[in-house]
């Protein structure tokens, strides 16, 4: 009985997902838990409460077509009534002037595009999630850089973020 229990879905009102669906560039790019990542990202994201995993959105894909030159965020994921925004991208130093390109795109669309999504936001902070292995120092510049741009590096990412 407790297994069915854990199992059992949540019928309250999905925040997140109304948030995707009121957004006219990602409208249809809603996905249930974390099926808007890429098969090899999923595992990257673990989650303290599989019950509380509202859905994701894959806004880079979302996007493409009307904005293909510019540097757009990865994914937006919902957890607990709130979206975090996630880049699973390598993490090399010279990788980081386009992670803050990308957060600047974010920022804007979100302000300008999506104010739904923008009202469940976790706080100011956007995550990169390297998809290999890091090679920005704690202490370095580059580091600093994008500390002051709110990117917070990740290596392991479990939702809610403490």
């Amino acid at each position: 009985m407790g297994y069915n229990r854990r199992r059992r879905k949540n019928t309250g009102s999905n925040a997140f997902k109304k948030a995707v669906e009121s957004t006219p560039e990602i409208s249809g790019g809603y996905r249930a838990g974390l099926q808007a990542l890429k098969d090899g990202e999923r595992g990257l994201i673990d989650t303290e409460n599989t019950l509380l995993l509202e859905g994701s959105v894959d806004i880079d894909a979302c996007t493409r077509d009307a904005y293909p030159e510019d540097a757009r965020w990865d994914y937006a994921i919902g957890y607990d009534k709130k979206a975090y925004f996630v880049e699973i991208h390598s993490a090399d130093t010279s990788n980081v002037s386009e992670m803050i390109s990308k957060a600047n795109w974010l920022k804007n669309w979100l302000n300008t595009k999506a104010p739904a999504l923008k009202a469940l936001e976790s706080g100011n902070t956007f995550y990169w999630i390297p998809s290999g292995r890091c090679k920005i120092l704690p202490l370095s510049p580059q580091y600093k850089k994008l500390a002051q741009s709110n990117i917070l590096i990740k290596s392991r990412f479990k939702l809610p973020v403490k």
